[in-house]
Parts: C-alpha cells; structure tokens; sequence
C-alpha cells in the first residue's frame, strides 16, 4: 500500500519539461512499408483502436501494387474510408505503378488530403481523426480526413436561457463552433487563428476576432499568454482562463464565458476577442469590464424601455445581494435607534426564543442557502429544483419554529439568493456571492462602520482591476453612459463601444 501511494504521489517538475519521456517520433518515413507499419505499432502499442490495414492490387501489365491504411476506429468513420479510400485502391485501373500523389490527385474523392514525410504529422493526424495511406517504396505518407466522432446537435444552453433571441448554443466540437461563429459574420475580416495547448492532450485553441475591430495590442497580449501556457491537457476552457487571466486572486471574473453564439458575435463586433477551445461548449471573451457582467444578451432583443427597466432591476438587486445581510446585522446589533419602534419590536419578539446572535443566524442561513442550490444543480435535473424549493421551505419553517432562526433573518436570506440570481453573468454572481461573507463579518464586528470599509475596499479593488490592460470600470463616460445606466434605441449607437 506504501508503494503504491507513493507511486501515485505526483511529482513536481518545471514549466516546458515534458511529463513524460517522449517516443521518438520526429523521424522521417521509410520507403520500406514494413519498417513503417513496425514504428507505428511501437508508437501505438496497447492502443485496441489502431487498425493497420493492408491492401494489394495487380491489374494487367501492372506491377503488383502494396498500400498500407492505418486509422484509429475510435476516431474515423469507416465508411469513408470504405468509400473514398479502398474502393479506390481495389478499382484502380493503371498502366503503370502510380506515385502517391498523382494517386491522391488522380483516385481519391476524399476532401482534405495532405501529404507528408515526418512521422510526427502523421502520429498527430492519426490522433485527429485521419486516415493514413502509405505504400510499399514511397517515402512518404498521404493523410485523408475521415473524422466520424459524434457529437450532441444544436440546442438551447441551459445556463443561458432567453424568452427572445436565438436558440442554438455551442457544443464540444471546435470545428462545429467555427462555424457557428461563420454564420453569423459573413466576412473574411473575421480571423480565426488556432494553437495546440497540452502536451497529452494536444487541444486545438482557437483565437478569433475581427480585424480592424479588434485592438491589435489586446490581440497580441491575448496570443502571448496563451502562447506562454505549458501543461499537460486542457480539458475546458477554465484551464486557458486561469492561465490568462490578470489577477486570479479577485473574486470578479476577468475573462466572461458564454455558450451562446449571438453572444460571442455581438462582443466581437465591440473589438473584444473570444477564445474558442475543443471539447467544451463555453467560450472565453476578453477583455471583461464589471458592465460587462450586468448586461444579458437579451438585452438588444426587447424594446429599450423594457431593457432599460431590467437593467435598473439589476443594479439595484446587486446592491442587495451584497449588502443585504450585512446591513440586517449591523443595524441589530449595533444600531437599533436607526430602526423605527414598531419594526424593532417585531424583530426582538421575533428574535427573543433565538440562542445565537445575528451574525451567527445570518452565517448560518447563508451556508444552508449555498448548499441548497448547490444540491439543486448537483442532483439529477427532474429532482434537483423540486429538492432546492421544498429544502428550502421545510428547513426554514422548521428552524424558525425550533427557535435556531428569526423569521426576519429568512426573509433577509431569500431576498438575497433571489437578488443573485437576477445577475445574467453566472462567474460574475459566484463573485457577488462570495463577497457576503468578509461583508457579513465586518458588519457583524464593526456595524455600519465596517459595511462602509468593505464597500470601500471593494470600490477601492474594482477600480485597480484591469482586464488585458483595459480598467475593469471601462468604459465611464458622458457618451457610454446610454448603454450602462440605460440601453438606448440600437438606431441610437452610432459609435462603437470603446474596448480598450
């Protein structure tokens, strides 16, 4: 057992040192097939998907042709390789032995065909789904795409959900966002430029933006720090995020994530850039300004009276979310002569059969409230809703009738759940949320006092904040006002918003 964990202990090591000892694989390609097929299959070893296939063809005067096709079935569909590959090689009708590119050129109906004479592309084609063709006394490789992965179709992200706008959403496939992306903005302006992050995992990133609308400073900061990213996988874009972002240590996002395509299109014709990764539905958008976080896209799909009204709502419930219990605590614990006589002694009967303070009662409905919705989304979805409200309801009216809470302090407490839900930006809410906390200890040692140093250090936080280099309260000004305080008749913006 001691060996064993101590095997499985990880092991530190230095940023671009490889994890593991790397094959030999940067090699070129022998002309001779069986000393290819041999390589591959110790680059391949205990890997049951790899298929080698040999194919042999005569044809009259025809010297007896050899081909070799190697594939990963996990990752190609056969059919194409039956249709627009074999087929091809066993109907081939020649007068002489073919070269593998005039072959290619000549036979194949295949779409993307590549050819190359380094084993490394041809272990990282295999990998992303093509198919390889190569043939006795040819020193080189051909590369036929054949991609047959399945993927789940379009469909409304469950994290975004509107009454009024589009209902695709983005899914694990890359390639399928791109395009996604393409059929909103018809120009060749929109640049779409790729590296490969992880070295086990060879993730395909993608930096998009629009030239010409986008800074070029922010476009090469953002390529020189995902660049700069060595690790072993990526596996969602969270891992690009942290890497990239200014400061990790804030509790405000400074990078937002979306799954919807209207929104990642509207951002980038703002001059923002969005970064699109591989197997993962949530697309990264920087620069992130705090406005950023408090607008919805649904926002531009309404009349602007309605919007306007919303985004009012909003920045009124965000006070709430935050301030709410703090204020609760401070004004009874420390400042009763603030409250009116009637209300005070309602609390103080309310209150009079509770053992611990207000801090304590208000730290202690918070924490059951996060757990709560956290149960909501871990469990199934057809029982998760069902086990928040009626958790929600049974334990507060038991608690309050137990005596352990105030009935005020559960009013207080599902106010401000409902206050954080109205914010649309779902990493920006998990930052308000946290920020109740430090909030509810000031208030709970220093009263009022200590509320008006905590919003003094958040204001003081937000405003030191940069996301990429552009201040996080980006843009304040007398002529963006009519998109932040209110969201004008789209016929109304005639400049693009700042982004830098």
């Amino acid at each position: 057992m001691k060996r064993l964990r101590k095997w499985m202990r990880l092991q530190p090591r230095r940023i671009g040192e490889p994890a593991m000892p790397e094959l030999d694989v940067n090699i070129q390609v022998s002309s001779d097939l069986n000393q290819n097929e041999q390589a591959l299959h110790t680059i391949f070893e205990h890997c049951s998907d790899i298929v080698f296939r040999k194919v042999r063809h005569a044809s009259g005067a025809v010297e007896t042709m050899e081909w070799l096709v190697i594939f990963l079935s996990s990752l190609v569909n056969e059919e194409v390789i039956d249709d627009h590959i074999l087929k091809s090689m066993i109907s081939l009708q020649a007068e002489k032995k073919l070269p593998l590119e005039e072959f290619a050129e000549t036979f194949l109906s295949a779409g993307t065909i590549e050819v190359t004479t380094n084993m490394k592309d041809i272990v990282r084609q295999l990998l992303n789904g093509y198919a390889i063709v190569l043939a006795q006394a040819e020193p080189a490789a051909m590369m036929v795409k054949a991609n047959g992965t399945k993927q789940r179709s379009l469909e409304e992200p469950s994290s975004e959900p509107v009454i009024r706008g589009p209902r695709d959403g983005f899914v694990e496939n890359v390639m399928t966002n791109m395009g996604l992306l393409r059929n909103r903005m018809k120009t060749p302006r929109l640049k779409m430029e790729s590296v490969t992050l992880g070295e086990l995992t060879q993730t395909q990133v993608v930096i998009a933006y629009i030239a010409g609308v986008a800074d070029a400073s922010l476009i090469d900061e953002i390529k020189k720090r995902v660049n700069r990213i060595q690790i072993d996988g990526i596996l969602d874009s969270g891992y690009v995020e942290e890497f990239i972002e200014d400061l990790p240590y804030s509790p405000f996002p400074q990078i937002h994530s979306t799954e919807r395509p209207d929104v990642v299109a509207a951002e980038l014709l703002e001059g923002r850039v969005s970064i699109l990764v591989d197997n993962t539905p949530f697309v990264l958008i920087a620069p992130m300004t705090l406005w950023a976080g408090l607008q919805a896209s649904e926002d531009y799909y309404v009349r602007w009276p309605i919007a306007t009204f919303v985004r009012w709502i909003r920045f009124l419930f965000i006070f709430i979310a935050i301030f709410a219990p703090p204020l609760y605590v401070a004004i009874t614990t420390f400042h009763q002569e603030m409250i009116p006589t009637n209300l005070v002694l309602s609390i103080a009967s309310a209150r009079e059969a509770v053992p611990f303070p207000a801090l304590i009662e208000a730290l202690l409905m918070e924490i059951i409230f996060e757990a709560l919705r956290e149960a909501g989304i871990r469990l199934p979805k057809q029982i998760g809703q069902a086990v928040s409200i009626v958790g929600a309801l049974v334990i507060g009216q038991a608690a309050v009738q137990a005596g352990i809470i105030s009935a005020p302090v559960v009013i207080i407490v599902s106010i401000t759940g409902i206050a954080a839900f109205t914010i649309p930006r779902y990493s920006f809410a998990n930052g308000i949320r946290l920020l109740r906390f430090p909030m509810l200890f000031l208030a709970g040692t220093l009263g009022l006092y200590g509320i008006v140093l905590g919003f003094i250090a958040i204001l003081l936080h937000v405003s030191s904040l940069r996301s990429f280099g552009v201040p996080y309260f980006t843009p304040v000004s007398l002529s963006s006002l009519k998109d932040i305080v209110i969201r004008s008749p789209i016929w109304a913006r005639t400049l693009r918003p700042p982004s830098e």
